[in-house]
């Protein structure tokens, strides 16, 4: 398990698994790092292994907190701004007293697109889960032209000449969240 540095990591108490509801956001979390530059193979590896979207499908409810809903923030005693950041420092206690108090998991905005929701299931939960699909990631696949798009990356063989700009922001269309 390769765990420790992500955003709601506590590899000494639990594991985690990070999930999208839409297969861009995935995609578009795990490519983020490569804005501005061209697409290379290597961009779709992640330790030697070809980066791939797995569909899940719950087979049981899961208990998930979600930070989307100002109630729950309320509830929880967090702001918006202390949820979205990049510290872990910040994040990862959040988590962990999530985990500690029965949750199955919890729900939050991406911080790419807001409209994305994301999910982080603590192993807890993988009972309640059901592995349906696995595709591994390709250049053409539309969640990575869309992620390209999104993220300012050109698409392999495309020259960078000083000064272009690669990219453009799309609009989102409203996701619902999953069913309860």
């Amino acid at each position: 398990m390769f765990q420790g540095d992500g955003r709601h990591d506590n590899p000494e108490r639990y594991g985690c698994l990070y999930a999208a509801e839409d297969a861009v956001s995935a995609v578009a979390e795990q490519l983020a790092r490569f804005r501005g530059n061209v697409l290379t193979a290597g961009m779709l590896r992640r330790r030697g292994l070809p980066l791939a979207l797995a569909r899940i499908e719950r087979e049981r409810a899961l208990r998930l907190v979600d930070l989307d809903l100002p109630s729950v923030l309320t509830a929880q005693g967090l702001q918006p701004s202390r949820v979205a950041t990049r510290r872990r420092d910040l994040t990862q206690p959040q988590a962990l007293s999530i985990y500690t108090a029965g949750a199955d998991g919890l729900r939050w905005w991406s911080t790419l697109e807001s409209l994305w929701g994301n999910a982080t299931l603590f192993e807890r939960a993988a009972p309640k889960l059901r592995l349906t699909e696995v595709t591994a990631l390709a250049p053409d696949h539309p969640a990575v032209q869309e992620a390209l798009d999104l993220l300012g990356i050109a698409p392999a063989g495309t020259p960078l000449q000083q000064g272009t700009r690669i990219g453009r922001r799309r609009s989102v269309e409203h996701l619902e969240p999953p069913p309860s």
